[in-house]
């Protein structure tokens, strides 16, 4: 497999805002998406939940899907309950030809909340490190079943989300069974240095979201106090080459290495206010201009 690009949903219809894009379908994205000249997605609310129905609207556009998110609660739920939800999400992607599974910690995140998303970062207790680093242990086994990756997510408003938390979180669990997302947006909203992430894990990552940020909203959100979700509707996110990430030597690190996968676009943006067709393209314009690819 070589680096292949994709873009996520999220610039059509927003998952954790369903009221941004709520006039968009599913397959509108889809075409969309393929027109600008990407040939796979990740999974979408309004996506058919089943897999022969989504193939059916996949192929005749030459999409794929790459992956799909999948919300762990392994610090605030019995863990055979995150399990369960687990399998159910693996089986789904194993038929829709997906290789890895995005795992984000939910136990405790803001993410969804309306609260100040640097002013009430959420943390882990000695306990719940275990929980989950155990946690996420097992489910990759799981995904080892179907002959997939888990790749863990470090995201805003949660507890695996700055330098020091993704590094403990690769030093205490094992690389054959915890892989890592690396993206880019997550990491410059939070003050992290991307090309010093990607360099220590690259053996690790295995899947890659690319996504750029506005510097005068991400400094708005701080000065204004705002909550992720308010930050999404301000506009702080955006598709790579129109925002502050330069990503010329975030792609040559990616490139030198032993990268083999999807890069996923990545900005989800209301999109009445940043047309998604015209923001994917550009998108593609942009890593064909600094990738060749």
């Amino acid at each position: 497999m070589t680096i292949t690009l994709g873009i996520c949903p999220i610039g059509w219809t927003n998952d954790d805002l369903p009221e941004l894009g709520a006039e968009n379908t599913f397959q509108q994205a889809l075409s969309e998406m393929a027109l600008a000249g990407f040939t796979g997605t990740e999974i979408g609310n309004k996506y058919p939940k089943n897999p022969v129905e989504l193939h059916s609207h996949l192929e005749p556009r030459g999409m794929s899907i790459a992956s799909g998110w999948f919300s762990a609660f392994l610090t605030t739920k019995p863990f055979e309950e995150t399990a369960k939800a687990f399998k159910l999400k693996l089986d789904f992607l194993h038929a829709m030809g997906s290789k890895v599974i995005v795992v984000s910690e939910q136990g405790h995140s803001i993410q969804c909340l309306d609260k100040p998303i640097y002013d009430e970062k959420p943390t882990f207790s000695e306990e719940e490190w275990h929980l989950v680093t155990a946690g996420l242990e097992k489910l990759g086994s799981m995904a080892h079943e179907r002959g997939m990756e888990i790749v863990f997510h470090h995201h805003m408003g949660t507890c695996v989300q700055t330098t020091a938390e993704i590094e403990r979180l690769m030093d205490y669990t094992h690389p054959d069974k915890v892989s890592l997302l690396f993206d880019t947006g997550h990491l410059v909203f939070s003050g992290e240095d991307p090309l010093y992430i990607y360099n220590k894990y690259a053996n690790r990552i295995k899947h890659i979201h690319f996504k750029d940020i506005r510097e005068d909203r991400m400094n708005s959100v701080k000065l204004k106090h705002s909550s992720f979700l308010q930050g999404v509707k301000d506009g702080v996110f955006t598709v790579p080459g129109d925002g502050m990430i330069d990503f010329e030597p975030i792609w040559h690190a990616i490139h030198t290495s032993d990268y083999q996968g999807w890069i996923m676009v990545e900005a989800e943006q209301d999109p009445t206010q940043a047309n998604p067709f015209l923001y994917a393209q550009m998108a593609r314009e942009y890593m064909n201009q600094v990738t060749g690819l």
